[in-house]
């Protein structure tokens, strides 16, 4: 008689993923204000949201879909500057903490992931 351990189930938490476009890119000359407007409208395209300047954001619904979104937007990235691609779990992202300082206004809420069942 076999038996079989149940797979454990993973928390809903910790399957769905973020990923977070941190970038610098150079606005100097015309072609450069160009590469990083087309960069920008690209991630807004693919489903990013800003975060504050220059730090953008997606849900993706599990680490597979994210490696799709992330080569995607790697493949966009401007000759000139840097881009860092970083994944957290949703139930890492909903640790983030935001500190605003007493001149500054409130941060935009988190945008909500939808669920589709």
């Amino acid at each position: 008689m076999a038996h079989h351990r149940p797979v454990p189930q993973i928390p809903w938490g910790w399957r769905s993923m973020w990923v977070i476009a941190m970038f610098d890119l150079p606005t100097n000359s015309p072609a450069e204000r160009k590469a990083y407007a087309r960069f920008r409208k690209t991630l807004l395209e693919d489903g990013f949201t800003m975060m504050q300047y220059s730090v953008y954001s997606r849900h993706c619904a599990s680490i597979e879909n994210a490696e799709v979104h992330l080569k995607r937007m790697g493949d966009q990235v401007p000759a000139e500057g840097e881009v860092r691609f970083m994944s957290i779990t949703d139930h890492q992202f909903g640790r983030i903490r935001v500190f605003v300082g007493k001149k500054r206004q409130p941060t935009a809420n988190s945008p909500a992931q939808l669920e589709f069942f």
